[in-house]
């Protein structure tokens, strides 16, 4: 992963401004970089990365983004099962995870373990079917394990050659799993693509106060650097199971549990058996101040819905496999199609 000349050196400063930059050298954020003078007598010019970054991408005929203001809150289990349900669809899809520091994707397709091919025609995505090729940084790390404790300019300087260097041949759709926040990465992904067209971007959020506050800052960047914002997915809206997945357990005075989940069910088969159709419903995090659907009123950006926090949702992700492959997300994959109906038109 060798950077090309036009690139952010390594060694750069954090928020170095790029050596092709009219302040470069001259910038505060230059003061003690030891490029500092080189890049400051250097030529200017456009970035010659960004002409192969066109021609990559002139066969994507969608670009999306998910993003999402805070961690933990369901963004690459979206993004996944947004990328399976594409490819159920017969599309072609590309899924790329940007997320360096934390990449999920290659947990949550399936795919751990698998190494990245090179060919004439530059870096291979590895594929989970014909129609569904995934490429990230988690297929180049030696160990799982392994922390990738990388500067801004070395970041962006990957994302650029996962743009110009992998090869997707035609694509329909690629999907940008993003890291959560607002940092070099966001910056970096939408000033490469903005040069061939993004659709825009999906923001997912979880109900309460605390991650909104977040996906509002992230509602404004997208402002700030001219990204449409498609929608904002509610994700964990309410833990939902079907009744006879639930355990049951009496507490006794001293808070010790005793199991009596097969005593209830029985019950419930024997005196009220239309019970067991029945889902349960709780909310796990405080909406009380209307979640997602009342911030994207106030924000002027379209709601796409809410997707219940199920068992076998969880389950679908931690195996690497499509919710909508078989009827086990009873609660969820139904949500989820809501969603993407809204975004994604049929295909004939």
């Amino acid at each position: 992963m060798e950077n090309g000349h036009h690139e952010i050196p390594e060694n750069a400063n954090e928020h170095c401004p790029g050596p092709q930059s009219e302040l470069a050298g001259k910038s505060d954020e230059c003061a003690g970089c030891p490029n500092q003078e080189v890049c400051a007598s250097a030529p200017k010019g456009p970035d010659p990365d960004l002409v192969a970054i066109a021609e990559r991408m002139a066969t994507v005929k969608h670009k999306i983004l998910v993003l999402s203001g805070k961690g933990g809150v369901g963004k690459s289990t979206f993004s996944a099962q947004l990328s399976f349900a594409l490819s159920g669809m017969d599309y072609q899809v590309g899924l790329l995870d940007i997320d360096i520091c934390g990449p999920s994707i290659p947990k949550m397709l399936g795919l751990e373990g698998q190494d990245i091919h090179q060919s004439n025609l530059g870096w291979s995505p590895i594929y989970v079917e014909s129609n569904l090729g995934v490429m990230s940084i988690g297929f180049m790390l030696p160990n799982p394990d392994e922390a990738v404790i990388w500067r801004g300019p070395r970041k962006n300087g990957l994302i650029k050659q996962f743009l110009k260097d992998v090869h997707w041949g035609e694509l329909d759709y690629l999907v940008v799993d993003a890291p959560p926040g607002t940092s070099d990465e966001h910056i970096s992904i939408v000033q490469f693509l903005q040069v061939t067209g993004i659709d825009g971007a999906i923001i997912v959020t979880t109900p309460q106060q605390v991650s909104l506050i977040d996906v509002r800052k992230e509602i404004s960047f997208c402002k700030k650097v001219g990204l449409p914002v498609l929608g904002v997915v509610e994700n964990m809206s309410g833990l939902m199971q079907p009744i006879s997945d639930i355990g049951f357990v009496k507490l006794n005075e001293h808070g010790e549990e005793e199991d009596t989940t097969e005593w209830t069910l029985n019950y419930i088969k024997t005196h009220a058996p239309e019970l067991l159709t029945l889902f349960v419903r709780s909310e796990l995090f405080d909406s009380s101040g209307g979640g997602a659907a009342q911030m994207c009123v106030d924000m002027g950006v379209p709601f796409l819905g809410k997707i219940p926090m199920e068992p076998q949702l969880c389950k679908a992700a931690e195996e690497g496999r499509s919710c909508f492959a078989d009827k086990k997300c009873t609660a969820s994959a139904p949500a989820l199609r809501r969603i993407i109906d809204k975004l994604i038109p049929s295909k004939e």
